[in-house]
């Protein structure tokens, strides 16, 4: 097996690790003196030299390539810059369980004005108090320019610089626990973003035959690709002391391999932290995380959709199958209920739509209501707890002008044929304006904030069988001794408790 990648310090002296295949002398760079690398076996290149954490460094591929580690811990001045040794204090995870999780998305670029990992931290007890037990980040990795949603990754191992850097997400990593909440780090390994030619240059990450919504995916069937994403998920959980992980578009992976990646990951995320979470978003139908990976969860879209369709009338693309009372109904009865992580709303349902527009206020009144007093896990998306008016949009801050324009073209053509925005002026994702249209104005609707913090109360003390019952379009849920009562045409809820 490969050993640890990327720079690991131990006091004065730093075990450098990379795997590079497709070199035939690779080396380190650093304190202005070069030094070889021995090879391992397996592709991998290591080497034990006198540095310390808050050098910086570069590997040089064939005597003549410097390139950032493509496990580089900090990139501080971003995708093109060297690489720096990081040693984080000694972290602890406070744990998760399924029975008691109320995970609330935030995206932290727009969470708060600063846009920083120690933006987020003032707002955390608020989050407590409402009834929320774990923040979940949307991707932290280094991506191209200032801004964007994250899934544009390069250096997974490295927190963005814009966020404040590995030592900012490990303070707010330790501020969440102290105030009793986990976290969740949502992680990308179905596709690298625009910029990874140098981490390419380093091996065949990515394969010819394999592709993707967003390019070619990685290779899995690769010793040193299959490191590189599972010794990922381990930094967080053991240098970080994250709670859990959401593992994005599983179904976007294809590993022939005997053992399927993201199985072996979660058995050595669970060998190594036996109470951190591995969830998984897939296709509404798609239980190979829960059936055959070990998973803990997944994203069980079915049951925005279902509600969506029903309040909005939306019938196109992924909500054709929708639009009854009888469909919500069939999705609150998945079992068992725990394992299904659902929302009225989350980044990709509001920001996936032209305008990135929120649910009308008592759409999200009967869509959040049920979800709330639903049996499975329910996700708040940052601002719907207060009624948040301002859109989430698409946004991004690519450096390259080609891709720019591709990303511009590209989301004008993803709406073209839905008629509900097909004259919609799609915003330019490369203007900043949309990013910072898409900022929490935190602007609180009266009453909101109550109604959240009542429903999440009352959950805690319900048993998790839930029961419906559907006349016409009003759906009846009762749990114990409690009943909710959400009629789809005139939007409102009845709450008896």
């Amino acid at each position: 097996m490969i050993g640890r990648l990327g720079a690991i310090p131990d006091r004065d002296r730093t075990t450098f690790r990379v795997w590079a295949p497709a070199a035939k002398k690779v080396e380190v760079r650093v304190g202005g003196e070069t030094h070889p690398l021995a090879p391992e076996g397996d592709g991998a290149h290591a080497g034990v030299l006198s540095a310390a954490p808050g050098e910086d460094y570069v590997f040089v591929l064939d005597g003549d390539r410097a390139l950032p580690d493509p496990c580089s811990r900090c990139q501080p001045k971003g995708l093109l810059g060297t690489s720096r040794i990081v040693e984080l204090p000694a972290a602890r995870r406070l744990g998760l369980s399924l029975d008691d999780l109320v995970v609330y998305e935030l995206h932290v670029g727009t969470f708060s004005a600063e846009g920083t990992f120690d933006g987020v931290v003032p707002h955390l007890g608020g989050l407590r108090e409402l009834g929320v037990t774990a923040i979940e980040l949307m991707p932290v990795a280094t991506f191209p320019g200032a801004r964007g949603w994250g899934y544009d990754g390069v250096y997974a191992y490295a927190p963005h610089p814009v966020y404040g850097g590995p030592e900012g997400l490990a303070r707010l990593v330790a501020a969440a626990h102290a105030e009793g909440l986990g976290v969740i780090l949502d992680v990308v390994y179905n596709h690298l973003g625009p910029g990874s030619e140098a981490l390419t240059a380093f091996g065949p990450y990515l394969s010819e035959e394999i592709e993707t919504f967003w390019g070619p995916g990685l290779d899995f069937s690769r010793a040193g690709v299959r490191e590189w994403a599972i010794q990922n998920a381990l930094l967080w959980v053991e240098d970080y002391g994250i709670d859990g992980l959401r593992v994005d578009a599983v179904g976007a992976v294809r590993d022939r391999s005997s053992r399927h990646v993201f199985a072996e990951l979660a058995d050595r995320v669970h060998a190594t932290a036996p109470r951190a979470l591995v969830v998984a978003e897939t296709s509404v139908d798609d239980d190979r995380p829960l059936d055959e990976w070990g998973h803990d969860a997944r994203w069980a879209d079915g049951l925005h959709h279902a509600l969506h369709a029903a309040l909005t009338g939306e019938r196109e693309g992924y909500y054709a199958p929708f639009g009854s009372v009888d469909a919500v109904a069939a999705e609150l009865g998945r079992r068992p209920p725990e394992p299904h992580v659902v929302c009225a709303q989350d980044h990709d349902q509001v920001g996936n739509r032209a305008l990135g527009d929120r649910l009308a206020p008592d759409a999200l009144r009967v869509a959040s209501s049920v979800v709330l007093f639903s049996a499975q896990t329910p996700l708040l998306f940052m601002g719907e707890e207060y009624g948040e008016s301002n859109p989430f949009l698409f946004f991004t801050d690519h450096v390259s002008p080609a891709t720019a324009a591709a990303a511009r073209e590209g989301r004008k053509r993803e709406f073209a044929a839905w008629s509900a925005f097909s004259d919609a002026d799609v915003p330019d994702p490369q203007d900043e304006q949309t990013f910072l249209r898409s900022r929490l104005s935190r602007r609180e609707v009266p009453g909101v904030r109550e109604r959240y913090r009542r429903l999440l109360a009352l959950r805690r003390n319900l048993p998790r069988d839930v029961r419906t019952e559907v006349q016409g379009r009003t759906l009846t849920m009762r749990r114990g001794p409690a009943t909710l009562v959400a009629d789809f045409d005139a939007r409102t809820v009845e709450l008896d408790a």
